[in-house]
């Protein structure tokens, strides 16, 4: 049996709408479930990636992490920081240079010790702070008895006048003392675990390291210029992790010191000002020897530095995170166990009941948007969790039930679904969505907005003779795509199939009515297509059935994407029957209440499409007929 079958009988068997979901595991409440100590194990769904961190720590590569928000770009990075081993951690000491203090000295030393020199230091300048306390003191006391053996005005003002020339010579003397005392740049004293900074958005001095700017430059003053040295991220990240989130946001110029940082692994601290006085600054080079984990989308590829790229590629791995994993009895149980890692996590919200976890399993089902498939976008699911748990402490309930879940997904929905809620009841109050009767020419096409976000689409097509007498056109309206545009053009093939005449003396009006924010993708392609065989053939369609699906030249009913949202915006909308493609089955969960309140009917080919949409009559068995005699597929039968 090959690998292929394997996983095919290991993908379990999807349950019919709004049955419950076998979890494969039994428990009464999340509070049985073990949650893993270490975060590498705690990573859902990316097990290769995993492989790769693991590796990585080991050999101490950097990597490359492309993939889409909330897929655990960041928690990898976080899990190879307790990878990595603590004993070889440093602290990172700046001393004064008194051969040029505009480049002061770099020392390491194991963690810990940092602390116990920059103390001594101080001791030492404390006892010398004593003594010229003394100094002082013995001065105050040599006049008071000058001004006892011998009172005078001109004894008196001796007196002030050496008192104030013995404390402005003392403190000048304090200054040149002071500057003994080095600063700690990085302390490593008393962790647990390697460091893990996150230099996502950070500014030039942030991440490289800065000199702070000294208004009081003379005169003694001023401060020495080793105290007003800050380390950067890629200093406090040394032999740790440096994370840096969509990475291409970095300007070119800051791509390439971090280039230059993770070739040589020390980087000098200078003023990021030109206009500052600790531009003048530069120290000595400063140890930097991370790992580098950047992230981003893909567009990330395509903006980063090559040389910076190459340097990850070539030292180190690149990976892909997945955005689904196989529905699979295991992969259930690792939701069960990422439901009782963010309860943990956020310590706020109570644990869930089983019924709950089902739910969202349920969901995680629905957003995979592939059959046997579930959702790795856990960012978004852990905000449903989280929802629900506030939910139920709103209600005063010692655990999450599934209601509360339920009614979590319509609390915490996203703008766009905000959105399209607002649109379909706006449409449906000025009848820009109609959902009764018929009407020819006119559909109720199916669309999504953002990932998760179904709209109804309304359509309408209308044939009238050609103005030109050379050919007509196909005119589109709304803001279309490019790839929707050609979905247009690409339907009067089948016109021209099953019609048997030129169409090209006719013009024909295609127009998305109202399109919200434009329309992307070739999903209305069997919508546009009925619209326009309806305003053709003089036959009415039924208001009452929405559809999606891609129309390939050849008439068949291709998949497309947003299955579960398109018809729970139809349920919205207040349809009865919604057409999609029959490949899309097994892509499709809903709610049991929404189950019940609409009939899905997959299709293959555009005459099925016909069949169900148009309105019943001899004129519709006759075009159905002549477009299956039309069909390639039908005649190769």
């Amino acid at each position: 049996m090959g690998e292929g079958e394997e996983v095919k009988e290991k993908v379990q068997p999807q349950p019919a709408y709004g049955e419950v979901v076998d979890l494969g595991v039994d428990f009464k409440t999340t509070e049985e479930i073990k949650v893993p100590e270490k975060l590498i194990d705690q990573v859902i769904g990316q097990e290769h990636a995993v492989e790769v961190i693991r590796t990585a720590a080991n050999q101490k590569r950097h990597v490359l992490l492309i993939g889409e928000p909330g897929t655990g770009k960041s928690m990898l990075g976080q899990a190879m920081a307790e990878l990595l081993p603590i004993e070889s951690l440093e602290d990172i000491i700046v001393f004064p240079n008194p051969e040029d203090e505009n480049m002061p000295k770099i020392k390491t030393v194991p963690a810990c010790q940092g602390r116990r020199i920059v103390e001594r230091y101080r001791e030492k300048a404390k006892g010398q702070e004593n003594i010229k306390s003394y100094l002082l003191l013995m001065v105050i006391f040599t006049v008071m008895m000058a001004l006892f053996l011998q009172f005078s005005a001109t004894t008196l003002l001796m007196g002030i006048f050496v008192i104030i020339i013995t404390i402005m010579a003392l403190s000048n003397m304090r200054m040149r003392t002071s500057v003994l005392v080095p600063k700690l740049l990085v302390d490593n004293c008393g962790r647990s675990k390697a460091p893990f900074v996150d230099a996502t958005g950070a500014h030039a001095g942030a991440l490289l390291g800065d000199v702070r700017h000294d208004p009081f430059q003379s005169g003694g003053l001023g401060t020495p210029a080793h105290e007003r040295v800050e380390p950067g991220m890629i200093h406090r990240a040394h032999q740790g992790v440096l994370f840096i989130d969509e990475v291409a946001t970095l300007s070119l110029k800051m791509q390439q010191n971090l280039l230059t940082a993770m070739q040589e692994k020390k980087f000098p601290i200078t003023g990021q000002s030109e206009m500052s006085s600790g531009a003048m600054v530069r120290t000595e080079p400063v140890p930097c020897d991370f790992i580098l984990i950047a992230a981003g989308n893909l567009d990330t590829v395509d903006k980063m530095h090559p040389a910076l790229r190459s340097r990850i590629r070539g030292y180190g791995y690149e990976v892909y995170m997945r955005t689904t994993m196989p529905d699979t009895m295991e992969n259930r149980k690792k939701l069960v166990q990422f439901v009782a890692q963010e309860i943990i996590r956020d310590g706020k919200i109570p644990h869930f009941t089983k019924g709950a976890v089902e739910e969202i399993v349920r969901e995680a089902q629905k957003r995979a948007g592939r059959k046997g498939h579930l959702t790795l976008r856990l960012r978004d699911l852990g905000g449903i969790v989280r929802a629900a748990g506030d939910i139920a402490i709103k209600k005063g309930r010692k655990y999450v039930e599934r209601d509360d879940v339920l009614e979590a997904m319509l609390m915490a929905k996203p703008l766009e679904k905000q959105l399209a809620d607002w649109y379909i009841e706006m449409k449906k109050e000025y009848q820009v969505i109609k959902t009764e009767g018929n009407e020819i020419g006119r559909v109720n096409g199916l669309a999504v907005i953002g990932e998760q976000s179904g709209i109804v689409l309304p359509i309408e097509a209308v044939v009238a003779p050609a103005a030109s007498k050379e050919e007509g056109k196909i005119i589109v309206t709304g803001k279309l795509g490019e790839i929707a545009k050609e979905a247009v053009q690409n339907v009067s093939a089948i016109i021209k199939r099953y019609k048997g005449e030129d169409i090209s003396k006719y013009d024909i009006h295609v127009q998305f009515l109202q399109t919200y924010e434009g329309v992307e993708g070739d999903s209305a392609s069997i919508s546009v297509a009925t619209a326009v065989i309806s305003a053709l053939e003089n036959i009415p369609i039924r208001q009452d059935v929405a559809m999606t699906g891609s129309l390939s030249v050849r008439g068949e009913v291709l998949p497309i994407g947003g299955a579960t949202p398109k018809i729970e915006a139809a349920i919205e909308a207040g349809i009865k029957t919604v057409i999609i493609p029959k490949s899309n089955e097994k892509d499709v969960f809903l709610s049991r209440d929404k189950a019940g309140r609409i009939e899905i009917v997959p299709v293959e080919t555009v005459d099925q499409v016909l069949e169900v949409a148009l309105e019943g009559g001899e004129r519709k068995e006759t075009l159905i007929r002549r477009i299956r005699e039309a069909l390639p597929l039908r005649g190769a039968s």
